[in-house]
């Protein structure tokens, strides 16, 4: 079931709060959390209910190894180690054959001239963000840092509906001693006023923004996939319309899932912080799924060693983490390439903040400030190319209208209506004639307001910075916010109207892009 539905928003959504609090003021806490876990397994079925028995039995299966076998509390270290590494095997096990079986049977098809075939295997809705999500469960475990073993506790901290099938992936010391709380059964206004802005918010951005803009994009990357020619304008209209599509996709998603989580009186961790105002790489990944880089840094950078081994180490450490950063995204060369590719960028990052202080370079000011902002964007403006290409032939033919190879042919119709700019294009070599794949002119009225809302205006966060809107939001008093929410009469006003402008605008379904994840 999705956020922008018709069925989730007009039934799903009021019978799950409804039923939850009603219950919840009855004082049946048990009940109400049983209830949430019933609906949750509801939103998840709606998909393919086939699946439920995946979800069900990762979450037994997990259960038992963090509970039912002792894992935190067995004085053996060997028995903890194995228990931990059969724990661990199983997750991978399961998300392995899922999601990278066929990868890897085609891999070794091509680069062995072999033909073993494996039926294709339908990839289960968030399998990745369940799995990551449990195994760094098992890992705190281990380690001695949670003793809550509340078995509905835990069912609900897995399939909570607002972040289980894109995230954010949560911690365990997040989220169950929320459910301890009696106060979370009780309903409270301000709660679902917080929580239905935040979530109108985010529904604006999917239906009205990255919708919208994917129209831009998705022609030029599926005629790329088809062996056409991209010329100049089509490669970076394409490629810069995707990376507005992607921002505010994922945004409009994670400003979902934390408003309806707060509308039960659940505060999530925030997951999207405003990315394409980063100054450097290192400064993007604090921002862009900060809840996958978190994991990938506790469970993943920091146990192959880190910074403490060298430099040298450090670099190959960051490397591979980004590797399976994006082989994590997905099953495909296109994905591993990708994270190979931020890898160099973190790389390029951390010896260029070491050169500095070597040499004793101090670059400060707004100028140097927004040249690395404007550096850094359209680095991942670049890196985000591959990973939306359908093949590396693809990306290919992309990067090489990017480039030019193709040459910069525009339509006559917009040559016409430049007026005196018209002619010193042509005196550029701009050449007038017939695009392969029409780039519509809207773009252009799209882009530069898009690229300034990124770069100027407060997210949503920000916006509602009074009222604590995540559990891990920091509010950088250098970033200060113009527009702040308050619990009044225009702001009821201004969030019907989105709310009503999106219902009407919900023509058909559009899954989330990192339901594709």
């Amino acid at each position: 079931m999705l956020f922008n539905s018709y069925p989730f928003i007009i039934f799903f959504l009021p019978i799950a709060l409804f039923v939850f609090f009603r219950i919840g003021a009855w004082g049946h806490h048990r009940i109400a959390i049983s209830w949430l876990v019933a609906a949750s397994l509801f939103f998840y079925g709606w998909w393919n209910p086939a699946y439920l028995g995946l979800l069900i039995g990762s979450v037994l299966f997990n259960y038992s190894v963090g509970v039912g076998l002792a894992l935190g509390t067995s004085e053996s270290t060997f028995g903890k180690k194995g228990l931990l590494a059969v724990g661990i095997a199983g997750n991978l096990a399961a998300i392995g054959y899922f999601k990278y079986a066929n990868f890897f049977v085609n891999t070794l098809n091509q680069g062995f001239d072999t033909e073993y075939y494996l039926a294709p295997i339908i990839l289960p809705l968030a399998i990745s963000f369940f799995t990551f999500q449990q195994i760094a469960y098992l890992v705190d475990v281990y380690r001695g840092e949670t003793r809550e073993h509340n078995f509905l506790q835990y069912c609900l901290f897995v399939t909570f509906f607002p972040q289980l099938i894109a995230g954010p992936i949560v911690h365990h010391k997040e989220m169950l001693h929320q459910f301890a709380r009696d106060s979370l059964y009780k309903f409270k206004h301000e709660n679902f006023s917080i929580g239905i802005t935040i979530f109108c918010i985010g529904l604006f951005k999917k239906v009205m923004i990255a919708d919208t803009v994917a129209q831009f994009s998705t022609p030029v990357f599926n005629a790329a996939a088809q062996g056409a020619a991209i010329t100049f304008f089509e490669g970076w209209g394409a490629a810069l319309a995707y990376t507005f599509q992607l921002y505010f996709d994922f945004s409009g998603y994670s400003d979902m899932a934390i408003g309806l989580g707060r509308m039960f009186g659940v505060r999530l961790p925030l997951n999207f912080n405003s990315p394409y105002k980063a100054t450097n790489i290192i400064d993007f990944w604090r921002r862009w799924h900060m809840t996958l880089s978190r994991f990938m840094l506790d469970y993943l950078y920091i146990p192959l060693g880190g910074n403490q081994k060298g430099p040298a180490r450090q670099y190959m450490n960051l490397f591979i983490t980004m590797l399976l950063g994006g082989l994590w995204h997905g099953a495909g060369w296109t994905f591993v390439i990708w994270g190979g590719l931020h890898g160099a960028y973190l790389f390029l990052n951390h010896a260029w903040r070491a050169a500095q202080t070597f040499l004793g370079w101090q670059f400060k000011g707004r100028a140097y400030r927004y040249a690395s902002r404007l550096l850094t964007f359209f680095a991942v403006v670049a890196a985000w190319v591959i990973f939306r290409a359908d093949n590396l032939d693809a990306a290919s033919r992309v990067y090489e209208g990017m480039l030019g190879q193709n040459g910069f042919p525009i339509n006559k119709e917009w040559m016409a209506k430049m007026h005196r700019l018209g002619p010193l294009l042509a005196d550029w070599g701009v050449e007038t004639g017939i695009l392969v794949i029409h780039i519509k002119r809207a773009f252009l009225y799209w882009a530069i307001p898009l690229l300034l809302a990124c770069w100027i205006l407060p997210n949503t966060q920000q916006i509602m910075r009074r009222f604590e809107p995540a559990i891990n939001f920091i509010d950088d008093p250098k970033e200060t916010s113009f527009i702040e929410w308050t619990p009044n009469r225009r702001w009821s006003l201004a969030v019907l109207i989105m709310a009503i402008v999106c219902l009407f605008n919900m023509t058909g379904l559009s899954e989330f892009l990192y339901f594709q994840f």
